[in-house]
Order: C-alpha cells, then sequence, then structure tokens
C-alpha cells in the first residue's frame, strides 16, 4: 500500500512539473513576435545585391531583385548618362511586377544604389508605386562617394505612402571608372551590428 502511494506522488509531482515547463513555454512564444520581411533590392554592380543577400541569409527573409521591364544597356557610359538623365527628371522607369505581394508582409527592406546622389530609378518606382499602410519599411543604400539625398527621399516617399521608417542604413563602397567593385569601405562590423539591429526588432 504504502508503495501504491508513494507511485501516486510520484506521478502527481511529475505532472505538476511538466504543466509548469508548457507554462513557462508558453510564456516565452507569447512574448516574441516575429515579423514577416521582404528584402527588395535593385542592383547593377552587385555592391546592393551583396548586402541584401547577406541580410536576407542572416534573417532567414525572403528576397527579390527588382526587374526593369526594358533592359538598361550594357556599356558603361551609356547606362551613366540615361542614369543621370532618369534621376535628374525624377523618371520611374517601368518595372516588372515581384513575385512576392507586399501585402503579405510586415517588414520591407529596400536596397538601391546611389545614381547621381539619388536612388536608382527602379527602386524610386518601386516606392511610388507601393502601398504601404501599416507596414515597416527599412531603406538602405550603397554609394561609392557622397550619398546624396538617397535616404531622406526614400524615407519621404514610403512614409507618403503610409510606411513606418525605421533604422534606415548607408553602405560605402570603394569603385572603379567603369563602375566596379572593389569592395566595401564602411567596416564590416558595422553591417554586423545593423544586422543584428534588424534581428531584435524582429523580435520585438
Amino acid at each position: 500500500m504504502k508503495r501504491f502511494f508513494s507511485l501516486i506522488m510520484m506521478v502527481a509531482a511529475f505532472a505538476v512539473v511538466m504543466s509548469a515547463c508548457t507554462n513557462k513555454a508558453s510564456d516565452g512564444q507569447n512574448n516574441t513576435t516575429t515579423q514577416k520581411t521582404l528584402v527588395v533590392y535593385y542592383s547593377r554592380s552587385g555592391n546592393t545585391e551583396g548586402i541584401a543577400k547577406q541580410v536576407a541569409q542572416s534573417l532567414g527573409d525572403d528576397i527579390e531583385l527588382i526587374e526593369v521591364a526594358e533592359a538598361y544597356p550594357t556599356d558603361y557610359k551609356a547606362l551613366e548618362k540615361l542614369a543621370q538623365e532618369e534621376t535628374e527628371n525624377n523618371v520611374q522607369r517601368p518595372i516588372k511586377p515581384l513575385k512576392h505581394q507586399v501585402k503579405d508582409y510586415d517588414r520591407i527592406i529596400v536596397g538601391t544604389p546611389t545614381w547621381w546622389y539619388k536612388m536608382a530609378s527602379p527602386v524610386l518606382t518601386f516606392l511610388s508605386t507601393t502601398d504601404f499602410n501599416g507596414k515597416t519599411v527599412v531603406p538602405f543604400m550603397t554609394n561609392a562617394g557622397w550619398p546624396g539625398t538617397v535616404i531622406k527621399d526614400m524615407a519621404a516617399i514610403s512614409g507618403k505612402n503610409g510606411a513606418k521608417v525605421v533604422n534606415a542604413k548607408e553602405f560605402k563602397f570603394n569603385t572603379s571608372n567603369d563602375g566596379s567593385q572593389h569592395g566595401m569601405a564602411t567596416p564590416e562590423s558595422e553591417l554586423t551590428d545593423w544586422i543584428n539591429g534588424l534581428r531584435t526588432a524582429d523580435n520585438k
């Protein structure tokens, strides 16, 4: 009989411990919400693409390249001239529809190269034609010199279209006269810290 009661007590104690563990795990889940995030970018030399892919890989986010409806010239000088004309006149170059739907995400991380001190025309098109109501937008840009008004412009357009804009970031690269990539001048630690900050914000 004593052994029987001892067994009952052991089973009861085990049940109490398991219940406490379950409640603790449940509390942890309730305190953590994950923002579904999409990384959207345009890139020509690969600088912006490199940042975008590192962010998406580190955070486990979806990622998509903004594709133009009509390809840019492959000749660098011709592209440079056209890019200057587009940015100086705020041209919204036609882009292809994204495969991912922005409406399905909570946070959109948007990357652009700097063209003549402004964002690239395809990114201007994306930001200007997208409804960001209820979304958080995180802009980042790459440049090889003066950053111009890129971040300010990205924030203004995104905000106008309903976004909450946070954690904007600039990355500087060493680039030659032909636009080719020669490594990031911004310390790698800055990129790591920025990504970690996005991960922290993702879990708030």
